[in-house]
């Protein structure tokens, strides 16, 4: 592990670029909005299940083989792009209405609303290849195990996104209850998230394989 001023670094880092938008935070802030807090939690709890499935797949060295394979990097890359196009139209195809949080929960439980965070965040090979291009910065070259390392700090990398992807539901829901603009803009909001979503699909679809 780090010693402490390069752990504190990591960090910050971090909770800086857990605070970037990207499909996950807007996933989990549509949710916010449209079904409330707790929908908005659950949603992040899924983004942080999601995590560790990166992680261990980082670890045991699928990371290193998406990262050289274009085949295999292909493969992910179109799933996961089908898949934040999917999500993209259903929210471009939402019904237009008031923010109603026990109406929203009825039409999407909220076990459907982990498992759909959950596949948003695993289903994009970015997140594996940035555990492999991040995580290492802060293991030492003469560290005695070099994967024990990584896992550790994939763990806290997850753990420490937590506090950051639960303030986003809880904002999102606190704004949604208290700005009646907000409220009637619940339709539009639906339809940019749609479009942002297929967005970060044709845009994973085209980015190139790491070994092209």
């Amino acid at each position: 592990m780090p010693d402490l001023p390069q752990l504190l670094l990591f960090i910050a880092a971090g909770w800086l670029l857990n605070l970037t938008p990207g499909p996950d935070v807007l996933y989990i802030v549509s949710t916010s909005l449209r079904q409330g807090a707790r929908a908005g939690m659950v949603a992040a709890l899924g983004i942080f299940a999601g995590c560790f499935v990166h992680v261990a797949v980082a670890t045991v060295g699928l990371g290193a083989l998406l990262a050289a394979s274009a085949t295999a990097f292909t493969v992910v890359k179109v799933i996961g792009a089908a898949y934040l196009v999917w999500m993209g139209w259903r929210l471009l195809r939402a019904a237009p209405g008031q923010w109603n949080p026990d109406a929203a929960t009825e039409a999407a439980p909220l076990k459907r609303v982990f498992w759909r965070g959950f596949l948003t965040n695993v289903l994009n090979p970015k997140v594996a290849l940035f555990f492999l291009a991040f995580l290492p910065q802060f293991i030492a070259l003469d560290a005695a195990n070099k994967t024990l390392a990584f896992l550790a700090l994939g763990v806290l990398f997850s753990i420490n996104a937590l506090p950051v992807t639960l303030g986003y539901a809880w904002l999102s829901a606190w704004a949604a209850r208290r700005v009646d603009r907000v409220r009637r803009a619940m339709h539009w909001m639906d339809r940019a998230s749609g479009v942002l979503f297929i967005g970060f699909g044709v845009r994973l679809a085209l980015t190139d394989s790491p070994a092209s």
